[in-house]
């Protein structure tokens, strides 16, 4: 089976200004999304993410290189209607209601009849408006808005779903929503790639990562070849342990009181927070939990994006 996208050397290059002053948005961005995953994007703003998407999707067309969907170049229209597409700012006119939103989507994309509604009213209730079929777009928050985006993504049910920064102007529970959708579509034998800038959802979902910076991809993998595993911190959970010894144990960073009698202390390594463990319980004090912290994408993405700079410095 045919990679679900693959990238071979894409660039993108941009003329501005009145001398026509070259930027670079993309630079050989080479990479495969296998079909049945859901592949993270993430970089800063500016790095390229959406701009990857808008040639992906044929609203931009690449100045070298190719792209293709299920084995498809992205010129073939075929191909384009493999994509349910959300743009990172998603637009519908505001007197339209939501039901009036996806019939004219859905026939845009080939749907029609009755089978059209029975669609359009089951994704409205799977992206969580079923309650606001009858209020117009005019009334919408902006978290409905991107709702309403994901519902006409998926109306016609396709293979591949390209979200730009899907989780935007979602409140908490709408982002576990939404991370839900996405799971469910993936059991369905669906592929969702998209872009954002919440590392943690990435890191909760995803079944590999793409990292850009700069218009170049500088990591692409698993989430756990991506992590350096090193551990950062331990910390060490303790009660009953005499004031004076916890004052001690916690020169290097006071201790931190959790609320509920127990004492939270921080070290270097396992090796420190053993040793501490020992004087605990020899004091009659009591463990409670001892974790080491390792590195999370948000540390990675620092690492990378430092080590980059630190690249270009030297290239200069």
């Amino acid at each position: 089976m045919p990679p679900a996208l693959e990238f071979q050397d894409l660039t993108k290059t941009y003329r501005l200004g009145f001398r026509m002053r070259q930027v670079r948005a993309l630079e050989g961005l080479s990479m495969r999304v296998e079909a049945g995953s859901i592949f993270g994007f993430v970089g800063p703003n500016g790095a390229g993410k959406s701009t990857t998407i808008k040639v992906l999707v044929g609203l931009i067309a690449p100045t070298r290189g190719t792209a293709a969907i299920l084995g498809r170049s992205i010129a073939d229209p075929a191909a384009r209607g493999a994509i349910g597409y959300l743009p990172e700012n998603p637009t519908f006119h505001e007197f339209l209601r939501p039901l009036e939103v996806l019939d004219f989507m859905g026939r845009l994309s080939g749907l029609s009849g009755a089978g059209l509604r029975r669609r359009a009213a089951e994704v409205l209730e799977l992206v969580g408006l079923g309650g606001a079929r009858d209020l117009t777009v005019r009334r919408f928050s902006k978290g409905m808005v991107q709702r309403l985006g994901l519902a006409q993504a998926i109306l016609h049910d396709p293979p591949l779903l390209v979200l730009d920064e899907p989780m935007s102007g979602l409140d908490p529970i709408g982002r576990k929503e939404v991370r839900d959708l996405i799971v469910d579509l993936r059991r369905r034998g669906k592929t969702v790639f998209f872009s954002t800038h919440i590392l943690s959802d990435v890191e909760t979902i995803c079944d590999r990562v793409g990292m850009v910076l700069r218009g170049r991809l500088v990591a692409e993998g698993a989430l756990e070849s991506l992590l350096d595993g090193s551990i950062r911190a331990v910390e060490l959970r303790c009660a009953g342990a005499p004031p004076a010894l916890l004052a001690e144990l916690g020169a290097a960073g006071a201790p931190a009181a959790d609320g509920e009698g127990g004492v939270t202390l921080s070290f270097r390594d396992l090796e420190g927070a053993n040793a501490a463990a020992g004087r605990v319980l020899a004091s009659g004090g009591r463990l409670l939990s001892v974790q080491p912290l390792r590195e999370n994408l948000e540390e990675t993405f620092v690492r990378l994006a430092a080590d980059d700079g630190a690249r270009a410095r030297d290239s200069r």
